[in-house]
């Protein structure tokens, strides 16, 4: 790996101009193939083989009336009035949002029967034109401010239902721009000038784009999550600045060494360019291994992220390096501190001494470490997940102003409509027993009211919705459905949000030991390949579990226990999101693999070097300290500037991500590391004979390009050293 990642990064670097361009036309090439083959984006919440998404199935294709998009307008009286007073007004403001794009029809609320005891609320539903997936967000947005902003005179209007929530758009509200603000400052303390500085954002921006355009490219094949760009471009900019920001900071290192700008190149692709292939294909295959849990968005932003991750690689092996060739010495230029101070020498480091100071007493630092990594994980023991519901949205969105009028109005289950589904065509129920099935629906403990039946035109399928008691992220709502399946016949289904969330809930427990076992067994076996050990992987994946069981600790004491959650602009407890639980876990796995291969590299190196295994922990925390605590922060400012996003599920995963990757680089490979391997010794690298035969060969840390005596070449005087050329040959 690592001859192959130098060949390509130095062939990058002699033909810098064909490189750059290169990249323009591969960008703008996905970006027109995406204007005209992408699609829309829209959430697949369904479980294949469940009955909701069977149910979902029959009506899309025996019943396409009832499976277009559906929203309620909500109306509220005011000033002491009722809806009654206002029936003018009522009539006015339906007929405006009839006429609005993409509404097919609007029901009359009081034909319906849909105004609440007090006169003071109703709500009509509204009938799209289209399927929701069809419509996408930007058009909801504006159906949504329409209906909204209605004015008549003591009247209130707000639009609601599951398509609207699910649907809304999210106002930017700059929270990117403050991560790599901060990540910008975090570069100029570490390079000290502003050139070094900028060069790994401004490649985070590039390998962001393409990606984007890809994943607008993918839209077009599959059924790609709204949340697809965001989580992935949440973990694109983090490791896009980082894997720039390792090489680099090698680069630095050995021009600082003496070594000329083509020798430094060269060593830094075989040594932390390699890593950083290792590394990003870790992440890769661990986000695209989602698609084992077969739910379709976790699939889809599975594969986002891959598609993500595996831009970040491609252009620090490739763009990164033509973008050194051309700077060459520039990359010094615009230098913020005055003095350099030459670089120390790994004795004289904190980084050093520290490492000898937990190997002199690793039996403390462990159990110390230990105890606070299951503490901070103690909570997850706690986890409820949910789904979120239009209840969870910001307090001024209008589906939550029409989700808490409904409330008052009819109850909280009148947001957790039941869809029952009917497939007369098969045995079971026939036409001649659905008031049997309405009355068997209405009999059961936690229903509401039944709707009347609708009938295809063919009459072979029959929908009705059912009003549960309970809201929608209600245990006692998932306990209905239950109780709902088991007294319909074998020919009816029941779809709907909760219900489909719940099968997706199911569908996750049966899945995930195989998907978490596969991510685990790859990472294991690749580190394994790379460090001919079996101590090694085996604390990686153990210190991985650690510290995600951390983060999602810290996820149940804020969110769920409500602990500083107005800190984070909510306004008390809310459910933990299953997804974002799922989701976080490839992307940690992968994420804390970083940080494993970037320092057990540098020790294996100096191990390999001296066989003094505390020595050489010691020099591999004072190579990669700086390095690694610089890029922890960086990811840490881009994952903490999610928390002020308005959706709370970025919340959560940007939150997780930022705790499990501060954790993972301080208390584990500052402390764990050197303690677990300082009470092994020899046995860290420790390989059965037979295994080490039969195992093949990774190797991301090749050898420095020397110059004959054994040493790497650092010119004896000026002018003896290879030319860039002569490397390049």
């Amino acid at each position: 790996m690592d001859r192959l990642t130098r060949a390509v990064a130095l062939a990058s670097a002699r033909h810098p101009w064909r490189t750059v361009a290169g990249w323009i036309v591969v960008v703008a090439g996905i970006f027109v193939l995406a204007a005209g083959a992408g699609g829309t984006f829209a959430d697949d919440f369904s479980s294949p083989g469940s009955q909701s998404a069977h149910a979902t199935t029959l009506v899309t294709e025996n019943f396409p009336e009832a499976a277009q998009g559906t929203a309620l307008v909500v109306l509220e009286a005011q000033d002491g009035t009722t809806l009654d007073q206002d029936r003018a007004a009522v009539a006015g403001v339906l007929a405006d949002v009839a006429a609005l794009d993409h509404v097919a029809s609007v029901t009359d609320p009081y034909r319906a029967g849909t105004v609440s005891e007090d006169g003071r609320i109703a709500y009509a539903q509204l009938t799209l034109d289209v399927p929701e997936r069809q419509m996408g967000k930007p058009a909801f947005t504006v159906l949504s401010d329409a209906v909204s902003g209605m004015e008549a005179t003591d009247l209130r209007v707000e639009l609601g239902g599951d398509a609207v929530f699910l649907n809304a758009e999210n106002k930017d509200n700059g929270h990117v721009g403050i991560g790599l603000l901060v990540a910008l400052l975090v570069l100029l303390v570490v390079f000290g000038t502003a050139v070094a500085a900028v060069l790994p954002i401004g490649l985070s921006l590039v390998s962001v784009g393409a990606a984007i355009g890809g994943i607008m490219l993918l839209s077009g094949s599959m059924t790609v999550s709204v949340s697809a760009i965001p989580v992935a471009g949440l973990v694109g900019l983090g490791v896009g600045v980082d894997y720039a920001l390792f090489v680099v900071a090698r680069y630095r290192e050995n021009r600082a060494a003496g070594q000329d700008n083509g020798a430094a190149l060269s060593n830094a692709m075989g040594t932390s360019g390699a890593a950083v292939v290792f590394a990003g294909g870790t992440v890769i295959i661990a986000t695209t291994a989602l698609a084992i849990t077969g739910v379709g968005i976790l699939t889809s932003i599975g594969l986002a992220t891959a598609l993500m991750v595996l831009s970040a690689v491609a252009a620090a092996i490739t763009l990164l390096p033509a973008l050194l060739g051309l700077l060459g010495d520039r990359i010094d230029k615009g230098r913020v501190v005055r003095r350099h101070r030459p670089a120390k020498v790994p004795e004289e480091t904190v980084w050093w001494r520290f490492g000898h100071r937990v190997s002199a007493r690793p039996w403390p630092y462990l159990v110390g470490s230990v105890f606070v990594l299951v503490a901070l994980a103690a909570p997850a023991l706690a986890m409820q997940t949910a789904f979120p519901a239009a209840g969870d949205a910001p307090a001024e969105t209008t589906h939550r102003q029409a989700y808490d009028l409904l409330t008052e109005g009819f109850g909280v289950g009148v947001n957790a409509p039941l869809t029952v589904v009917a497939d007369l065509g098969a045995p079971g129920v026939d036409a001649a027993g659905l008031p049997g099935l309405v009355d068997d629906l209405a009999s059961v403990p936690g229903i509401a009211s039944v709707g009347v039946p609708q009938t295809s035109a063919d009459g072979d399928t029959v929908v009705l919705a059912a009003t549960p008691t309970t809201g929608p992220a209600d245990p006692d709502t998932s306990a209905t459905i239950d109780r709902v399946r088991d007294v319909i016949p074998g020919n009816v289904y029941v779809s709907g949000i909760t219900a489909t969330t719940d099968d997706l809930n199911a569908q996750l427990a049966r899945t995930l030991p195989l998907f978490i076992g596969a991510v685990i067994a790859v990472s294991f076996l690749l580190l394994m390949m790379v460090f001919r050990s079996i101590a090694v992987p085996l604390k990686a994946a153990i210190m991985n579990l650690l510290s995600i069981g951390a983060a999602y600790g810290v996820l149940v004491a804020v969110f769920q226990w409500g602990w500083g959650a107005e800190l984070l602009g909510l306004q008390g407890p809310t459910p933990i999101t299953s997804i974002i639980v799922v989701i976080m876990f490839p992307i940690l796995f992968g994420l804390s693999m970083d940080y494993e291969v970037f320092l057990l590299s540098r020790i294996r190196e100096e191990y390999d070097r001296t066989g003094d295994n505390t020595e050489s922990v010691a020099r591999g925390l004072a190579g990669t300290g700086r390095v690694v605590t610089s890029a922890a922060l960086i990811m840490v400012a881009v994952f903490l500037s999610f928390v002020s996003s308005p959706v709370v599920s970025l919340k959560m995963l940007g939150l997780g991500l930022a705790v499990a990757i501060a954790v993972d680089a301080t208390i584990v490979r500052m402390v764990l590391v050197p303690a677990t391997m300082a009470l092994l010794g020899k046995a860290n690298w420790w390989l059965p004979g037979w295994l080490d035969r039969v195992l093949p060969h990774l190797a991301v840390e090749g050898e420095s390009v020397h110059d004959g005596s054994g040493t790497p070449a650092v010119p004896a005087r000026p002018g003896t050293e290879p030319t860039f050329d002569e490397l390049l040959r």
